[in-house]
């Protein structure tokens, strides 16, 4: 990536960057029966997302175009094949005895994936940070405004009926992708497990607008004091690692631990109470995927 003086550094949106790389080598593949088309577009998604944010100029749109190219080139070499071992584990957890103890370990391995993902992106956040101008800054800063009043309306709004149903809806949008259409005795089954799950927004909604502080402190910090790459990418590496870490070791552990456990509960309903016929359709989306994943592996420059 093209490199920049000191003279007017700025900062990003970098914890925002990092949870739209998760979104889109992740969530939005799962959202996709096309994997491979999501993926091979992943990289223009992730540019038009990230301009949407800072409005990038006309010097900045050439490098920041190739350096997401070669994320997605290194991802492809290194970390495709490693998709494929999850999968694969969880083929066979499907065909098996799967545990609630299986599941969190699964949750871990992505997790420390997608961290991967993150501290590789660092040092081309670093160079895109010090690049930016004080208005790009503020464009950040009023999407995230705008982001928060969407989530506001959409999950803060109406009684807590209205909200578990919400939150039911989606997680079985994402069942029935897996598994396919469920029998009305199953969806009952799955609301239960699925109103189980503590609901908060309201603290969901803190932990997004804290981690947005956190990046305009650091953004606050760059551009007064006019960080070099080195201190810009030691920065970023801590703000990624305590984004993870923060699950672990904040005052809210006992609501996030509840809430992941419950959660893997429910999975772990879902596999119960899905027929052999359910199961063989996720087992083979699965293997849509494996297959998806060697092809592209294979398509690294």
């Amino acid at each position: 990536m093209k490199k920049f003086n000191t003279q007017a550094p700025s900062s990003t949106s970098s914890s925002r960057l990092m949870y739209a790389l998760l979104a889109i080598l992740l969530v939005v593949m799962a959202g996709c029966s096309g994997l491979r088309l999501a993926y091979n577009n992943g990289d223009t998604v992730l540019y038009w997302w990230l301009n949407a944010y800072v409005d990038l100029d006309r010097d900045q749109k050439g490098w920041v175009r190739d350096d997401i190219d070669k994320l997605f080139d290194w991802h492809r070499k290194t970390q495709l094949k490693d998709y494929v071992e999850i999968l694969r584990t969880g083929q066979k957890q499907l065909q098996g005895n799967a545990t609630q103890a299986d599941l969190l370990a699964d949750y871990s391995e992505i997790k420390q994936r997608t961290q991967a993902l993150l501290l590789k992106a660092a040092p081309e956040l670093a160079d895109l940070a010090r690049s930016l101008k004080p208005e790009q800054i503020a464009q950040m800063e009023k999407k995230f405004k705008s982001n928060n009043e969407d989530y506001r309306k959409k999950y803060l709004s109406g009684d807590h009926e209205k909200r578990q149903k919400l939150r039911y809806k989606k997680a079985m949008e994402q069942f029935e992708l897996w598994f396919g259409s469920f029998s009305s005795e199953q969806e009952a089954l799955i609301r239960k497990a699925s109103d189980a799950r503590p609901l908060n927004n309201e603290i969901w909604l803190d932990e997004r607008m804290r981690r947005q502080q956190n990046v305009l402190s650091l953004v606050k910090k760059v551009h007064q004091e006019k960080l070099g790459k080195e201190a810009t990418v030691t920065l970023i590496n801590t703000l990624i690692k305590d984004s993870f870490e923060r699950l672990e070791h904040s005052e809210r552990k006992a609501f996030f631990d509840a809430y992941e456990s419950s959660t893997a509960q429910m999975v772990m309903t879902v596999i119960k109470i899905a027929t052999p016929t359910q199961k063989a359709h996720a087992v083979k989306r699965m293997q849509g995927w494996i297959d998806d994943f060697n092809s592209l592996a294979t398509q690294a420059k």
